[in-house]
């Protein structure tokens, strides 16, 4: 049901409002700057997706037209903390979202939420290095993370609201490498890396895309990535050629990788073409990195 794109009914003459929770995220906090430079007002949602009288109240405060969902619980310093923090995982990531979806649906407002898209992992039908990616219709086959099972659980259930937007991030970059929830800086501070093509999430290129999605009221499920894959290697590769010369760094495998971390982590090639489809103009993965992240702080390092 929630897998094609769609148009809500939302009066689309009415000026827009935001309203965004996920004050103290990552994402939550670009999205506010995004809106700033685009002069769209919005407020930060101040209720716990959990608590459902605290959202009523802050859409009867707020009055928005479309409600962005940027918060949830991914642990720190990873996916680790969720192991050892189940019911707090499962509190935030599937009571709070769905929640707020069925508080907005009552209002008639869509919801962007920002998922993952890590629920999922190379199988027979979707080898690495292939090409072939997951496609929005298809099944999660990723159970290796507490994490990531509650994020495939509430996906399911949010396919039957047809007023939600999923979008399924993955490996999130941007152009700040100062930040340490950025997946090259992670990577760049790691001893050792494992060397594997991924999906990834370029957000200077697709946190503008979101907020063209909200004004187009889109809603189902999209593979919110660029196009193609990048392995961490050429994405370290890249770091040493516009950031750091002198850049060295250390591959190994999954199994070894096992030996220090909870739980597994996943590996996957997502399918873009829904996504292209309705914004042709998106950069592949490694076009993306250079323009957005690369060739921007290659100039301000020279500088």
């Amino acid at each position: 049901m929630g897998l094609t794109t769609t148009n809500t009914a939302t009066d689309t003459t009415k000026p827009l409002k935001f309203l965004i929770y996920g004050r103290t995220g990552w994402i939550g906090g670009l999205l506010g700057r995004l809106c700033d430079s685009q002069s769209i007002p919005y407020h930060y949602g101040s209720g716990r997706l959990e608590n459902r009288a605290s959202l009523e109240s802050d859409l009867e405060t707020i009055n928005p037209t479309h409600v962005f969902n940027a918060a949830g619980v991914t642990g720190r310093p990873n996916v680790d903390w969720c192991e050892s923090h189940k019911v707090e995982t499962i509190r935030a990531n599937v009571v709070g979202t769905l929640t707020l979806a069925d508080v907005c649906r009552e209002k008639g407002l869509v919801v962007i939420n920002f998922a993952t898209g890590c629920i999922f992992e190379y199988d027979s039908g979707h080898l690495e290095g292939s090409g072939v990616g997951f496609l929005e219709s298809d099944t999660p086959n990723f159970v290796g993370s507490f994490y990531s099972k509650t994020k495939a659980m509430v996906e399911e259930l949010l396919k039957n609201y047809e007023n939600v937007c999923t979008l399924r991030v993955r490996m999130p970059i941007s152009s700040d490498l100062s930040n340490p929830r950025n997946f090259i800086t992670k990577i760049s501070r790691y001893e050792k890396v494992v060397n594997i093509p991924n999906s990834m999430t370029v957000l200077d290129e697709l946190l503008p895309i979101s907020i063209e999605m909200a004004k187009r009221n889109l809603t189902g499920i999209y593979n919110f990535t660029n196009p193609g894959v990048v392995s961490h290697n050429e994405i370290l590769e890249m770091y040493r050629e516009y950031i750091d010369p002198n850049y060295t760094w250390k591959n190994f495998t999954l199994e070894e990788q096992a030996k220090v971390i909870v739980a597994p982590r996943s590996n996957n090639e997502l399918d873009t073409t829904k996504l292209k489809g309705e914004f042709p103009e998106l950069l592949s993965i490694k076009e993306s990195l250079i323009k957005y992240v690369f060739e921007p702080n290659k100039k301000t390092v020279a500088a």
